[in-house]
């Protein structure tokens, strides 16, 4: 078992100081409950990857007023987003701001920045965090734009991140946001979540959640602040494979009943996960849980969605998207997920679905059928019961639509 997976339980061991925060809270000072409280945005961000999310970031931040480093791995995309203030790769045709900068240098990026937002795939994350490690300003905080859990160690990105940089406020924006979208500044919700320390508690308004959201505001972009990384975290890793289901039922010709069916029971699974590592099963029902599901789980622009549906077409894998070779979180998600949720009990039968047609080469017929006939459950999980399913080996009807 991997360090940190025996705490991963509804009471686990917590940190002393976030002891102290919740046993002190009820001497804290009583605000209202709507504060407008001055908080000061950070002047210079960090932002590392260049693709379409990465790109649509910096172009939120620059049209707001920060100075923003985009770090791009191949230096003549650098150059090229330089030249022509285009991304022509990842986000063609969308005009960005002057105050945005690229750089293929990762020191030139760090240099003199307030905050880092880590944009890359959730995959080389550590590898990442690893090469950043002698250009990062002492303590400024990095917040992930990318979703997932580490496939060897079963860690929440968060904590891939506080292992190889110490002394960093680590924190996490997600929500419901096409890139493209978000870009092009149409009203767009998402929230920033990092864990409130106790002087964080007592001034949230200079808390890094709060500083980065006023970072972010301004046209379109509306984010909202949370302390519950773990359940926002959960929501971003979980929504993608639940996304990839949809569109595997899709492809293969079923409707809204069943998105709508494999949403809601997404949703469930989602917040099993994210309480039995410590999280807030409220926070899952918001932007970066229910919200960016919703959005995955609605459109063939998600690349989880659309891998999805391509299979349920029929499509082989590596055929996919014209046979180009695209990276799709909730492929690499669907095995991490699923190994964390059986080293901690919790059962994710949607999850594992999508991860035995994707890795273990089950039929999708197969595959959904069984879903479909597992033994009947109450709703809520309160309620404790299994009844066994009456015709458990009658088919789900595919090709008819």
């Amino acid at each position: 078992m991997s360090r940190g997976l025996d705490q991963r339980r509804v009471g686990r061991a917590e940190p002393e100081e976030d002891i102290l925060s919740k046993s002190t809270q009820k001497e804290l000072p009583i605000k209202d409950s709507i504060s407008h409280t001055p908080s000061q945005p950070y002047a210079r961000v960090a932002v590392l990857g260049a693709g379409s999310w990465g790109t649509a970031l910096a172009t939120v931040l620059a049209r707001n007023g920060r100075e923003v480093r985009l770090w791009a791995r191949r230096p003549d995309l650098a150059e090229r987003i330089n030249e022509t203030h285009e991304n022509a790769d990842y986000l063609p045709e969308v005009a960005l701001p002057n105050g945005l900068r690229a750089t293929a240098d990762l020191s030139h990026a760090l240099e003199g920045a307030e905050a880092v937002l880590m944009v890359t795939p959730s995959s080389t994350l550590r590898p990442m965090c690893q090469a950043i490690a002698s250009h990062i300003p002492a303590g400024i905080p990095i917040a992930l734009a990318c979703k997932g859990v580490e496939k060897r160690t079963g860690f929440l990105l968060s904590e891939v991140v506080s292992e190889v940089l110490p002394g960093h406020p680590v924190g996490a924006v997600s929500g419901p946001t096409f890139a493209r979208e978000t870009a092009l500044d149409h009203p767009t919700a998402a929230t920033v979540a990092f864990p409130f320390s106790y002087a964080d508690r007592l001034a949230p308004e200079q808390s890094p959640a709060a500083r980065l959201a006023m970072s972010l505001s301004g046209g379109g972009f509306r984010p909202y602040v949370s302390d519950d990384l773990v359940g926002v975290e959960v929501g971003g890793a979980v929504k993608n494979v639940i996304a990839i289901a949809c569109g595997m039922m899709s492809g293969a010709g079923f409707a809204e009943n069943t998105r709508a069916a494999l949403i809601t029971r997404g949703t469930d699974e989602m917040k099993a996960l994210a309480q039995a590592l410590g999280g807030s099963r409220e926070t899952v029902t918001g932007l970066s849980g229910a919200g960016d599901l919703t959005l995955t789980c609605s459109s063939t622009t998600s690349r989880n969605m659309s891998l999805g549906y391509q299979l349920g077409q029929g499509i082989a894998r590596p055929s996919c998207f014209e046979g180009r070779p695209v990276v799709v979180e909730g492929e690499v998600n669907a095995v991490s997920v699923t190994d964390l949720a059986h080293r901690i009990n919790v059962p994710m039968p949607i999850c594992e679905t999508v991860h035995a047609v994707l890795h273990k080469g089950a039929d999708l017929q197969a595959a959904f059928t069984a879903l479909w006939a597992r033994p009947i459950e109450a709703e809520p999980n309160a309620l404790d019961l299994s009844l066994t399913h009456p015709t458990p080996d009658m088919p789900l009807q595919f090709g008819v639509s």
